[in-house]
């Protein structure tokens, strides 16, 4: 049967409309730019994060190679100081004894004030044996008398000659221990406590 199509009944019909291929591939070529770009941004992304890893991948050994340079640099560094600080002290030591010797040669008496040192430090022992240079024995013998006679405290006391001190040293021997007035002893001590 055929239907007649009215006027009337045009209105309640939906207008049919024309579809435009322009406009539907206007919308998939920018949806698909959209997309292309979206897949760019993560595939750029990717690739900075697998670069960046591969970068320290690569530059950790370096880096961790620099690290112990470094630490040795510092070691060798601080070996150094401590060999020109101990060679300085030293240094310093043997100029001491030079002067030593030389104000020595000018001011004998020196070794007068090195035995009435010697002997306070002994004070309190019964037998005390003042070793001298035989120079010094025969110059100052008056000398170290009259101290040994001031010092109460010092017992009996034998003053010997000895070839192996130089001028201006002395040695003083007790039952308890001896006390050392050579100068190199003394300049070794310093020198040890110095550089430990």
């Amino acid at each position: 049967m055929a239907t007649i199509i009215r006027a009337a009944d045009a209105h309640d019909r939906p207008t049919p409309t024309t579809l435009r291929f322009d406009d539907l591939a206007e919308g998939l070529i920018a949806e698909a730019r959209s997309e292309a770009e979206s897949i760019r941004r993560r595939a750029a992304e990717k690739g900075r994060r697998a670069a960046v890893e591969n970068v320290q991948r690569r530059v950790a050994p370096v880096i961790e190679a620099f690290e112990k340079a470094a630490d040795q640099l510092k070691q060798s560094q601080r070996a150094w100081l401590a060999n020109w600080e101990e060679e300085a002290v030293r240094l310093s030591a043997a100029m001491a004894e030079r002067i030593v010797r030389r104000q020595l040669a000018r001011e004998p008496e020196i070794a007068v004030s090195l035995v009435r040192e010697a002997l306070e430090l002994a004070a309190g022992s019964p037998d005390v044996r003042l070793r001298m240079n035989p120079q010094d024995h025969r110059a100052f013998a008056e000398d170290v008398a009259g101290i040994a006679k001031n010092l109460s405290a010092v017992g009996e006391l034998k003053v010997l000659p000895d070839e192996s001190l130089q001028r201006g040293e002395c040695r003083v021997e007790t039952r308890f221990g001896s006390i050392d007035q050579r100068f190199r002893s003394q300049l070794d001590r310093i020198v040890e406590e110095l550089i430990g």
